[in-house]
């Protein structure tokens, strides 16, 4: 399969060495190029400049959000930072996004103030719902947005039963997403639908907790379980 990934993050890279690891033709999408491989000192969590990464990986290719966008049928993977969603999928170009599906793991934070961050949009919208409503013909598929990069392509480095949720008004769309995240290794009863997009703004608005956790807990691999009775 063609799948863009859009972003050059901790998650973008995540999800790309993952998908590429399954036989999947991986094409990554940045909004300068000469600027993304220019970088030349680690990011703030260490992580070594772009460059240096995709040198190690000759497998993935480095291109615009509008080239990438078009390389991938039928799934884009949405990696960006949420604030900048939706100005890197206007780059990527209506008519290359128009009947794919999109799987958004982008969060709307906002650092404009410091730490912690705000959500905008919040309680009354999403950043998935604007997506959609934005690119129609797009199918949005929120998922993995709930936890730490690592793990949502190694479920295994949380011990036992945890929860991924799926949001998304097409059901063969999240039919598809489902088949990706079984392939990430993540069991079918651990695959949660929550039903249309706009369940994405209660995914979203984990995020304000998870960070908490995360200080609280002193590491990001850990995950949400949903305990169900019966």
């Amino acid at each position: 399969m063609k799948v863009a990934v859009l972003g050059t993050g901790m998650v973008g890279r995540a999800i790309a060495v993952k998908l590429t690891e399954l036989g999947h033709e991986v094409v990554i999408g940045t909004r300068d190029v000469g600027k993304t491989l220019a970088q030349k000192e680690p990011d703030r969590y260490g992580n070594p400049p772009f460059a240096t990464w995709l040198d190690e990986r000759p497998s993935l290719v480095l291109d615009t959000f509008a080239a990438a966008a078009g390389h991938g049928d039928p799934l884009i993977v949405n990696c960006t930072s949420g604030m900048a969603s939706m100005s890197a999928l206007e780059m990527a170009g209506e008519a290359n996004l128009r009947g794919k599906v999109l799987v958004d793991i982008a969060n709307p934070l906002d650092f404009s103030r410091g730490m912690p961050p705000t959500l905008d949009p919040v309680n009354t919208d999403s950043l998935a719902e604007q997506i959609q409503r934005t690119f129609p013909e797009l199918k949005v598929v929120k998922t993995l947005n709930t936890m730490n990069a690592r793990l949502m392509v190694d479920p295994s480095l949380v011990r036992g039963d945890h929860t991924v949720f799926v949001s998304g008004n097409d059901a063969g769309a999240k039919a598809e997403v489902g088949k990706l995240l079984r392939a990430f290794g993540w069991a079918p009863h651990n695959i949660l639908d929550l039903g249309d997009i706009g369940t994405a703004r209660g995914t979203e608005m984990l995020l304000p907790i998870w960070l908490r956790l995360w200080g609280a807990l002193g590491t990001a691999e850990f995950n949400f379980h949903i305990q169900r009775n019966g």
